[in-house]
């Protein structure tokens, strides 16, 4: 890339491969709910540990298939972080079910345990850890308060697919765990997501979810008929994903090793480049963790100077972006009575954050340009 060119935080990285097998399933008899969809699982699930793998068509899918499976509904209460994005919180809503906050650690953003326990009621059912930036939360923490309190965990693992905690992958530190397969994620089917667990039964509320709530096991049926014969046994909606997304899916799995390592080598050329720089603080990295990397936000230490040090990176061309303004202050949820206020560290994390161009087809050249630019936007702005 030249210096004139834009560099977004995220990007796609799509290879005449990825091509080929898209292609391919176009001229297929499948284009959904084929054999590409049971591959694209078993190869998820074989990321982690041998779990099971429930493919959806968005990341927000797998949200709600998941909680569904967790019975969060109408009179129970669900527990996350509000430095989220809103469809953490949102898919909660849509099951009737009540949303409250736990406030976030102050140097990594990730949900905090203490807080968490803080927050929990008689009508908890679910507590949503998520993965901000590609970092693992503490969802062993978080399973021991739940064993103890008989709540569920579903991981939002939308940012961290490919990241470990103590050498366990992500997929395998919760009851469940959601993933987005979105274009600027670890890696990509154009949209789409999944929710991976150990559970059968799990797997088997989140499946008859995804199709309508549609049954076609004759044992499971009320009324067995003909071959034909179908039942409706749940209410569900149609998160099915199709065959030509798992496509894509299956051939940018192959390449994730690939494109962890070149995010990981980045995030370390610039924790290494900017570790000098007086106004800003740059991620922390708990012990045990081998973050993804999705992203690599960096925190001004005056939040009123965050604007200009946005507005001079903008003009140089980079395409930071501030991850995320706090659910709670969204208006949705002030309607709900929330204010500013109540959870502190998530709000100054917010107010003082950007994340930095991140993708694995990012070259030497742009790591550099990046650091280059930050330093200079700092010197001049902070």
């Amino acid at each position: 890339m030249s210096d004139g060119d834009f560099l977004p935080y995220g990007r796609q990285c799509v290879d005449e491969e990825d091509i080929r097998a898209v292609c391919e399933a176009l001229r297929s008899d499948w284009l959904t709910t084929g054999p590409r969809v049971e591959r694209f699982e078993e190869a998820l699930g074989d990321w982690c540990g041998g779990a099971r793998a429930v493919a959806v068509n968005s990341g927000t899918a797998a949200l709600h298939v998941a909680y569904h499976a967790a019975g969060l509904a109408a009179g129970t209460e669900m527990v996350t972080t509000p430095l989220t994005f809103a469809s953490t919180a949102n898919v909660a809503l849509h099951l009737g079910a009540r949303v409250r906050f736990a406030d976030v650690h102050p140097d990594t953003g990730l949900i905090d345990p203490a807080c968490v326990e803080e927050a929990l009621s008689p009508d908890t059912r679910l507590v949503v850890p998520v993965d901000y930036t590609g970092h693992p939360a503490d969802s062993p923490r978080i399973m021991e308060l739940a064993s103890a309190r008989g709540f569920s965990v579903v991981a939002d693992g939308a940012h961290s697919f490919g990241a470990t905690l103590d050498g366990r992958p992500v997929g395998t530190l919760a009851h469940a765990t959601a993933l987005s397969f979105h274009p600027v994620k670890p890696f990509t089917s154009a949209e789409g997501g999944a929710v991976v667990t150990g559970d059968p039964e799990w797997e088997r509320r989140m499946r008859l979810f995804r199709n309508h709530g549609m049954e076609r096991d004759a044992e499971r049926h009320v009324d067995p008929g003909g071959p034909w014969h179908y039942e409706i046994q749940a209410l569900g909606l149609n998160y099915r994903i199709p065959d030509v997304l798992c496509a894509l899916g299956i051939s940018q799995l192959r390449s994730l090793p690939r494109f962890l390592e070149r995010r990981r080598e980045i995030a370390a050329f610039y924790l290494e480049n900017l570790t000098d720089l007086a106004g800003i603080e740059l991620p922390t990295v708990l012990p045990g963790v081998v973050p993804g990397w999705h992203l690599f936000v960096v925190r001004v230490r005056e939040a009123a100077r965050r604007e200009a040090l946005y507005g001079a990176l903008r003009s140089a061309g980079l395409g930071v972006q501030v991850h995320y303004e706090p659910v709670h202050l969204q208006p949705l949820y002030r309607d709900l009575g929330h204010r500013p206020g109540e959870y502190p560290h998530a709000e100054d994390f917010t107010a003082r954050c950007l994340s930095l161009p991140l993708f694995p087809a990012m070259t030497g050249e742009d790591s550099a340009r990046v650091v280059g630019a930050v330093r200079t936007a700092a010197e001049q702005v902070l």
